[in-house]
């Protein structure tokens, strides 16, 4: 338990939780929200005793004691299961995970979740992310998503994180094996709701996406949803004709399943997704029986989170980490490239 006094600044917010908000220093990184529960858990003093109403008037000069109780232990468990670690410090940790791996606890997966194996490797020096010993989870890729994600391990970090991220300052890059190419010339392509081209045939997706309206296990392009840009640029194309790509996808959003249900609504969807690849069959023609079959076969969606940049959020340093392919993509990016 820690005991933070903190002074009520010149022409503060009219309310207490926004007053102290401002007041905190930085390094506490008590966020708003933070200080709300605060608040209403009694853990505030003021002037005149316990401060328990978040709208309660402030006055310039005024003295508050914020009581912190040591964070408090999650209720998942800790499994050693090992990590590919790409950076670490004392506030932070960059995770290459691989495909099958969960990110976060939920019903249907309670254990073998890259939180549970955060939960081990971190141990003590998790300093508590609102409260609790936890890792931060500032953004999120699908269990059969392989590839970068940073997971912060303080509460400070958690707070500039979530701002980047929300800012769309942080960068993210993936590479993606889909189905049929990207052709500023094709009027089919030109013709999709939400779709334009940039300068280098950059292809930008702009549209809102929600649940699906009969499907509420999937995402999708709707009128009434969360604005979501995605830019898509081709890399390499394969067959004869061109019947499939390797593409580079950049994310301006993060919304869920965005790449792949922008790259479905274009028509192009990712090789292997089981959700949004709708029936699409390679072509034997095009790339060879064998290839085509290989193609079929991969039993996830090809995406990898090849790329991951942002500031330090508390060095302020600028960091950036590069993925190679996993196995399996690389294998089949192999086949396309020697067709049979």
């Amino acid at each position: 338990m820690s005991i933070l006094s903190v002074t009520i600044p010149a022409n503060p917010p009219d309310r207490l939780d926004k007053a102290l908000a401002l007041a905190v220093p930085d390094e506490a990184a008590l966020s708003r929200s933070r200080l709300a529960r605060l608040i209403a858990d009694g853990a505030v003093a003021g002037p005149d005793g316990p401060a328990t109403d978040v709208k309660a008037r402030v006055s310039e000069g005024q003295e508050y004691r914020i009581t912190l109780a040591a964070p408090e232990p999650v209720e998942t468990r800790p499994e050693a299961i090992p990590l590919e670690i790409v950076h670490e410090d004392d506030d932070l940790i960059v995770i290459d995970k691989p495909a099958g791996m969960v990110v976060h606890p939920a019903p249907g997966s309670p254990s073998g979740t890259l939180v549970n194996a955060l939960l081990a490797h971190c141990g003590d020096s998790l300093s508590g992310i609102g409260g609790e010993r936890r890792p931060g989870i500032v953004h999120r890729i699908d269990k059969d998503t392989s590839g970068l994600l940073v997971v912060a391990k303080s509460d400070r970090a958690h707070h500039g994180l979530a701002a980047q991220f929300e800012a769309h300052s942080a960068t993210r890059r993936y590479l993606a094996l889909a189905h049929g190419v990207i052709d500023a010339a094709d009027p089919r392509l030109r013709g999709t709701p939400g779709v334009s081209f940039e300068d280098g045939q950059v292809l930008r997706i702009a549209t809102n996406l929600g649940r699906h309206p009969t499907d509420r296990q999937r995402q999708a392009v709707v009128a009434q949803g969360r604005h979501a840009v995605t830019r898509a640029r081709l890399i390499e194309r394969f067959g004869t004709p061109p019947s499939a790509m390797l593409v580079e996808c950049r994310l301006e959003t993060g919304r869920t399943h965005q790449i792949r249900v922008h790259m479905a609504h274009c028509g192009l969807g990712l090789v292997g997704d089981p959700t949004y690849g709708g029936a699409r069959r390679a072509s034997a023609k095009a790339l060879g029986t064998a290839t085509a079959s290989a193609l079929q076969a991969f039993s996830r969606q090809a995406l990898h989170a090849a790329h991951l940049g942002f500031v330090h959020p508390v060095t302020g340093q600028a960091l950036s980490f590069d993925s190679a392919l996993p196995a399996d993509m690389q294998d089949l990016l192999d086949r396309l490239r020697t067709p049979s």
